[in-house]
């Protein structure tokens, strides 16, 4: 079993940046592939960025250039560093672990709220 909690969400404005952090607990983090999914009102979860525990990284075209994945295996968290937002990237933000970096997804946060205002 794995416990996933995110943290760092918020509002910011359009162009600004944010720095969301996904705690671990629960056993073999360093073995698990971790996700970045988001969900806007009305729309599909979709996967945003991953990672495996070999740092082998992942992201969604709309996303490239601005977001940046990471993971600290030693403290068992997971990072998406968010720069340039735009208000598209307005969502709940969930962090996800599982065997495979493009899923399935087998653990997942409560989420937290990413609000870009124009």
């Amino acid at each position: 079993q794995v416990q996933l909690v995110e943290s760092g969400g918020g509002l910011v404005q359009a162009g600004g940046s944010l720095r969301l952090s996904c705690a671990a607990s629960g056993r073999a983090f360093t073995t698990y592939a971790m996700g970045w999914f988001r969900q806007a009102p009305g729309k599909e979860r979709e996967l945003v960025a991953a990672i495996t525990w070999s740092s082998v990284r992942y992201y969604v075209d709309s996303v490239k250039g601005r977001f940046t994945i990471s993971r600290d295996n030693a403290k068992t968290t997971v990072y998406l560093q968010m720069n340039s937002l735009k208000p598209e990237d307005t969502a709940v933000y969930f962090c996800a672990a599982g065997p495979k970096m493009l899923g399935p997804f087998d653990y997942w946060g409560q989420g937290t709220q990413v609000t870009v205002s124009s």
